[in-house]
C-alpha cells in the first residue's frame, strides 16, 4: 500500500503580491521559495509557516488578465486557528469573510482570486 504525504495545494493568482500580501496579513503565511524560468513568463510562489511542513503553491503567469476557475466555493483550504475570536476580528476588519456557520463555529474568507478559505477553530 503506498502511503503518499500531501505537500501542497495550488492556487492560480492574478496578482501575486496582493495574494502574497493577503495570505501573510490573514493567515501567517511566510513565502519560503520561488521557482520559474529566467523570462519570467510564469512564477510559483511557495508559502507556509512553522505549523506544518504542508504548502500553498501560488502560480502566477504573465500577461494573464481572465479570472481564474479555482474551483467552486465547495473547493476549499482549511486552516485551524489557536484563537477563533481573534481571527474573526482581523478577518472582519479586512473585510474578506464570505459565510459564517456559528452551529458549527466556523467561518469562511476570501482571497483576492475568489477561493474561498474555511477558518476552524482548535476542537478538544
Amino acid at each position: 500500500m503506498i502511503k503518499a504525504k500531501m505537500i501542497h495545494e495550488n492556487i492560480h493568482v492574478l496578482d501575486y503580491e496582493k495574494s502574497l500580501a493577503f495570505y501573510k496579513d490573514a493567515l501567517g503565511l511566510e513565502l519560503k521559495r520561488t521557482k520559474g524560468p529566467d523570462d519570467g513568463s510564469w512564477k510559483l510562489f511557495y508559502l507556509g509557516n512553522d505549523t506544518t511542513d504542508f504548502e500553498l503553491e501560488l502560480t502566477w503567469n504573465d500577461g494573464r488578465t481572465k479570472p481564474y476557475n479555482n474551483g467552486s466555493d465547495d473547493t476549499h483550504l482549511a486552516f485551524r486557528v489557536e484563537n477563533i475570536e481573534e481571527a474573526h476580528a482581523l478577518h472582519e476588519s479586512m473585510g474578506c469573510i464570505v459565510f459564517e456557520n456559528p452551529d458549527m463555529g466556523i467561518y469562511f474568507i476570501e482571497d483576492p482570486d475568489g477561493c474561498w478559505l474555511e477558518i476552524v477553530p482548535v476542537r478538544d
